[in-house]
């Protein structure tokens, strides 16, 4: 299909079309610039549709191709976690042995007993690197020992936090001591190569060209709280960024070869859609396993629930995923669903009891706390044709 007024490219099945109608809604009503989205049910693509522009020096310039690339932000910790679960399915980590177990450096600060578990389930109040010099998010070694020495905010296991800027380092340096690989080396040899995924930590220099920058939205909450800095409590989190412009940080070609796994994962809806798919049919597809069905209801099972301790607002979360949590992380209407968003819109999610797996990346950033309404419209309109 090709929509000349706004350039909407890719294929729906027809039981899906409403999907297509909005996605083609959103550009004409919602202000999308470029975007994809992909939806796989019983582990097979229904929907992959991309359009729009991609975004060149601070403005929409060509035409979004089916493998643009985008910034999806915090999406980037789920895939750090699947690959701690992985870790798990293989025997090699375990969820209740305390961290120092892999990690002795981790001792510090009276955090001895602190386990793997508390740590992937946002229970272990690291959430402000206070230790970490401020600006060195892409310098691994300063942000773990900085993490190492770090006190928690409050007692451990008593209250639930989404660690917004620590995660992709606690875990990903739990996967490097334990595989012996970087956690985006990780990533591409067990997963994203075995499954053809072009999900990327770091985009290979030869493949930048098809990575489209973010346009900042000035309704973003979470990038107006970056921006405040330490006035408040995700500021304080990321005062490990550079300069306090998430956006600006993200399209900047001098960071482009750094890894930050709590977020700037580059890729698109079809990829993290695929992801998504094999743990929405029990964890294996094509014939390629990431876990067993046994480690993905432990991956998915809720470890807290109510008001998150960093940004205060009402999650429901598994170990490195969330669950669905109308309002905040709207993924159909089974609570059971699981999944991750990124500040800049977009989305990633496996709905088990429907088979369902959904994505969705955009090139504009989103509007609010939550996911934004170009996504939500879309997640609605998969669910309406799904039962239709």
């Amino acid at each position: 299909m090709n929509s000349a007024a706004h350039a909407i490219d890719g294929h729906a099945e027809p039981r899906f079309d409403l999907v297509r109608m909005t996605f083609a809604e959103n550009f004409a009503t919602r202000g999308e610039i470029g975007a994809g989205v992909a939806i796989y049910l019983d582990g097979e693509p229904v929907v992959d549709l991309w359009g729009g522009r991609v975004v060149e020096d601070g403005k929409p310039g060509a035409a979004w191709q089916r493998d643009t690339l985008v910034g999806m932000m915090s999406v980037n910790k789920a895939v750090t976690a699947i690959c701690a679960h992985r870790l798990a399915d293989q025997g090699l980590l375990d969820y209740e042995k305390p961290v120092v177990y892999y990690w002795p450096e981790f001792a510090q600060a009276g955090k001895e007993a602190v386990t793997v578990r508390q740590v992937m389930g946002g229970l272990a109040a690291l959430v402000f690197p206070d230790e970490v010099p401020a600006g060195k998010v892409f310098d691994w070694e300063a942000m773990i020992e900085g993490l190492s020495k770090q006190v928690p905010a409050w007692p451990v296991g008593t209250k639930g936090a989404y660690h917004s800027s620590t995660y992709g380092h606690l875990v990903g340096e739990l996967v490097r001591l334990i595989s012996g690989q970087r956690v985006e080396d990780y990533f591409r040899s067990q997963i994203a190569d075995p499954m053809d995924l072009d999900y990327w930590f770091v985009v290979p220099p030869s493949q930048r060209h098809r990575v489209s920058e973010l346009l900042p939205n000035p309704d973003s909450v979470t990038a107006n709280a970056v921006a405040a800095g330490g006035t408040n409590k995700i500021g304080r989190a990321w005062r490990i960024l550079p300069r306090p412009d998430v956006v600006g940080v993200l399209n900047d070609p001098q960071y482009a070869g750094e890894v930050m796994p709590s977020g700037f994962g580059r890729g698109n809806a079809r990829a993290l859609g695929k992801l998504f798919a094999a743990l929405s049919v029990g964890g294996e597809l094509d014939g390629f396993r990431i876990m067993s069905p046994d480690t993905l209801k432990a991956a998915t099972t809720l470890q807290w629930e109510g008001e998150c301790g960093l940004t205060d607002r009402p999650f429901r979360y598994a170990l490195g995923l969330f669950l669905n949590s109308p309002g905040y992380m709207p993924m159909g209407p089974n609570l059971t669903a699981f999944g991750h968003a990124g500040a800049g819109g977009s989305l990633g999610f496996a709905d088990p009891e429907n088979r369902l797996a959904f994505s969705y990346c955009t090139n504009f950033m989103c509007g609010g706390a939550g996911v934004g309404d170009r996504c939500e419209a879309l997640v609605d309109a998969a669910y309406e044709a799904l039962s239709a």
